[in-house]
C-alpha cells in the first residue's frame, strides 16, 4: 500500500518514453520507470505497475516538489525535473542507444541542478509481469549489484551505497538514499539482459556520449516543415520505436483504455503493416532515408514470405502475433491486462495497397531495391488475387466490400505505375487500377457524390479522405471534395475530427477524437488550397499532448486527456507528413 501511496498511476499525459528501437520504458512524473519489457517489445515486462503489476525503478526527491520535464533536442533523452522546497533537481534519463536486441542498459544521471539535493532510489525488478521477485542480489567487492531473476540478468553500478530492503509483504528490493552537492551528479547505469553480462561495467561517460551522438545522427530532417521541433520530436519518437529488423511497433505499452471501463484495451507492441507504410511513407516526405529503408525492409519480407496471406501485424521479428490472453492484473485504472492480439487471423486488403504506396515513396528517392521490386509484384499480384475479397478495413471491423481498402489498392498501383515508368506492366497496373475505382464507384458512391463507407454502410469515415491524398482520384475529383466538404460538417467538433458515428450519441461520447484523422484532414484541406484552415487542424491537432510531446490514439476533449496506448507511432508519422506538406504547395 505504501508503494502505491508513493507510486501511483496518473493520467496519460504525465509520461514520458525512453526507448532504444528494441524496447522501451514508460517514465512517470515521480520518476518511476512504471513499464519496461525485456528484451524485446513483446516480452514479458520486468516493470510493469502501469498495469497494476509489480516492479519498478524510480529516482524521487525527498523534499516536496512540483514536476516537469523536457526531451534533449531531437532525442528521447528525457530529463525529469523537479522544483523542491530547497532547490532543483534533474534526472537525466535513456536507454543506451541504439540498443543491444539481447540486453537494456538504463542510464539515470541525477543533477542537483540549484541547491544539494536528496534522492530516494528504489530498484525493484519483477520480470514475468511480477511473478518473479528480487530473492538474492549480491553486491561485488567492485560495488556493483548482481543477480538473476525468472532468466533475467541485472547489473546495477553506481549504486554502491544501496541495500536490500523487505517490504511490509515481505518483498525484497534495492534501496537507496543519495546526497548530491549543488552543482555535482551521480550515474547509475541498470543493465537487464537475457544473458549474463559478463566483462568491465560500461563507463557511464562512454555510454552518454554514444547515445547523444546516436540519436544526433539518427534524427536528421532534409526537408522544410511548419513546426521543426515536433516534427523531429516525431522523428525520435519513430526512431526509438523502430528495432534493428526494421519493425515499429504500434506503440510501447499494453491495455491503455480507449474509454474507462469500456472493451477496447489492445496490446500494440507489435508491428502493424499499414501503420509501418505510413511511418515510411512520412519518412520519405521528411527526407528521413533511414526510417524508410527500415519499413521498406521490413514490409517487402513480410510480403515475400506471406504473398497474399498477409498478415495485418507482425512480431518484431516477423512471426505471427500470439492469441489474446489475460494476466490477471489489476490493469491501469479503467482499463483491462491484455497481451496478444487478435488481429493476425483478420485478412485487411488495404495493407497491399499502403505497401505499393511505400515502395513507391522509396523508388522515388532512388532507394528501391531487388527485394522491394519483388514485394511489389507480389503485392499487385495479391490485388489482383484479392480485390473481390471481404475484408475487416482500416478500424478492424467485421467483413465487407470497404470502399476505403479497394480505392488504397487503387492508389497504391498508380503509385508505382508513376514511380517506376519503365517497368513492362505500367499499363496493366494503370488499367487495374482504372477498374477498381470503376468498380468501387458501383457501390462506394453515395447519392449525394461523396464516397461512402460500403454499400451497406452511407456512413461518412476518416478513411474516406486518404484515397484523394494518396492518388487513387484526383484531387479535383468531385466526389473527394464532397467527401471533405461532408466529412467536415458531420465528424468534426471544435477543431477535433472523429472515425465515423458509431450510433445516434454526440461525437465524443462514444470513443474520443481519433488525432489520425485530425492530421489527414489537414494534409486533405491543405491539397484542396486552403492552407488556413489546414493550419487550423494541424495546430490542433498537434497540442493534443503532455509535457512530453506524446501523442495517443484518441484525445478525450471534454476531459483533455490521452486515451489508448502511448506513443502511438503512427500518429506521430502523419504529424510528421503533415509537417512536411503544409509547408509546401499543394500537391
Amino acid at each position: 500500500m505504501a508503494d502505491l501511496l508513493m507510486y501511483p498511476p496518473h493520467v496519460l499525459r504525465q509520461y514520458a518514453l525512453l526507448a532504444d528501437g528494441e524496447r522501451g520504458v514508460i517514465v512517470g512524473p515521480r520518476g518511476d520507470f512504471c513499464w519496461m519489457c525485456v528484451p524485446r517489445w513483446d516480452s514479458d515486462a520486468v516493470f510493469s505497475s502501469l498495469i497494476g503489476g509489480g516492479g519498478m525503478y524510480a529516482v524521487t526527491p525527498e523534499e516536496p516538489f512540483v514536476w516537469g520535464g523536457y526531451y534533449e533536442r531531437t532525442s528521447l533523452i528525457w530529463h525529469s525535473r523537479w522544483v523542491t522546497t530547497s532547490g532543483v533537481v534533474e534526472c537525466r534519463e535513456a536507454l543506451a542507444f541504439p540498443g543491444d536486441p539481447r540486453c537494456a542498459v538504463l542510464l539515470r544521471r541525477i543533477m542537483a541542478t540549484r541547491g544539494d539535493a536528496r534522492v530516494r532510489v528504489v530498484c525493484d525488478p519483477r520480470p514475468g509481469f511480477g511473478e518473479h521477485r528480487l530473492r538474492s542480489p549480491r553486491r561485488g567487492d567492485d560495488g556493483v549489484w548482481r543477480t538473476e531473476l525468472g532468466g533475467v540478468h541485472l547489473r546495477w553500478s553506481g549504486a554502491d551505497d544501496a541495500s536490500v530492503r523487505t517490504t511490509a509483504h515481505g518483498d525484497r528490493r534495492l534501496e537507496a538514499h543519495l546526497e548530491i552537492p549543488a552543482g555535482g551528479h551521480h550515474d547509475l547505469v541498470l543493465e537487464l539482459g537475457d544473458r549474463p553480462l559478463t566483462g568491465r561495467c560500461p563507463d557511464a561517460d562512454r555510454l552518454w556520449r554514444a547515445t547523444e551522438t546516436a540519436w544526433r545522427d539518427e534524427t536528421t530532417l532534409r526537408t522544410g516543415t511548419i513546426a521543426d521541433r515536433d516534427a523531429r520530436h516525431a522523428v525520435a519518437v519513430m526512431r526509438g520505436l523502430t528495432g534493428s529488423g526494421g519493425g515499429m511497433v504500434a506503440a510501447a505499452t499494453t491495455s491503455l483504455p480507449e474509454r474507462s471501463g469500456g472493451e477496447r484495451n489492445y496490446d500494440y507492441r507489435y508491428v502493424w503493416v499499414r501503420d509501418q507504410c505510413f511511418a515510411g511513407q512520412a519518412a520519405a516526405a521528411a527526407g528521413v532515408d533511414s526510417l524508410l529503408d527500415d519499413a521498406v525492409r521490413f514490409v517487402s519480407a513480410r510480403l515475400l514470405d506471406d504473398g497474399p496471406g498477409l498478415k495485418p501485424a507482425y512480431t518484431v521479428d516477423g512471426g505471427p502475433l500470439p492469441d489474446q490472453r489475460r494476466l490477471d492484473l489489476a490493469g491501469y485504472p479503467g482499463g483491462q491486462d491484455r497481451i496478444g492480439n487478435r488481429v493476425t487471423h483478420q485478412f485487411q486488403l488495404d495493407t497491399f495497397g499502403e505497401a505499393l504506396l511505400l515502395i513507391a515513396a522509396a523508388a522515388r528517392r532512388g532507394r528501391l531495391d531487388d527485394d522491394a521490386r519483388r514485394a511489389a509484384h507480389t503485392a499487385v499480384a495479391a490485388i489482383e488475387s484479392r480485390r473481390h475479397d471481404r475484408d475487416a478495413g482500416v478500424w478492424e471491423l467485421e467483413d465487407r466490400a470497404w470502399t476505403h481498402s479497394r480505392l488504397i489498392c487503387a492508389a497504391g498501383l498508380r503509385a508505382l505505375a508513376d514511380a517506376v515508368p519503365d517497368d513492362p506492366a505500367v499499363g496493366r497496373r494503370i488499367g487495374l487500377a482504372d477498374t477498381i475505382v470503376t468498380e468501387t464507384a458501383a457501390f462506394g458512391v453515395h447519392p449525394s457524390g461523396r464516397w461512402q463507407r460500403a454499400a451497406d454502410d452511407p456512413r461518412h469515415d476518416g478513411a474516406l479522405l486518404l484515397p484523394a491524398i494518396r492518388g487513387a482520384v484526383p484531387p479535383d475529383d468531385p466526389r473527394a471534395r464532397r467527401t471533405l466538404g461532408s466529412y467536415v460538417e458531420q465528424l468534426t467538433d471544435d477543431g477535433y475530427a472523429y472515425r465515423f458515428r458509431h450510433d445516434e450519441r454526440p461525437l465524443g461520447e462514444a470513443e474520443g477524437a481519433f488525432l489520425l484523422c485530425g492530421f489527414l484532414l489537414a494534409i486533405a484541406t491543405h491539397q484542396q488550397g486552403d492552407d488556413v484552415q489546414a493550419l487550423r487542424w494541424f495546430e490542433r491537432n498537434r497540442a493534443a499532448c503532455g509535457p512530453a510531446g506524446l501523442l495517443s490514439e484518441e484525445y478525450d476533449v471534454t476531459q483533455r486527456q490521452l486515451r489508448g496506448n502511448i506513443p502511438q507511432a503512427f500518429v506521430h508519422a502523419v504529424l510528421l507528413e503533415a509537417a512536411v506538406r503544409l509547408a509546401g504547395p499543394p500537391r
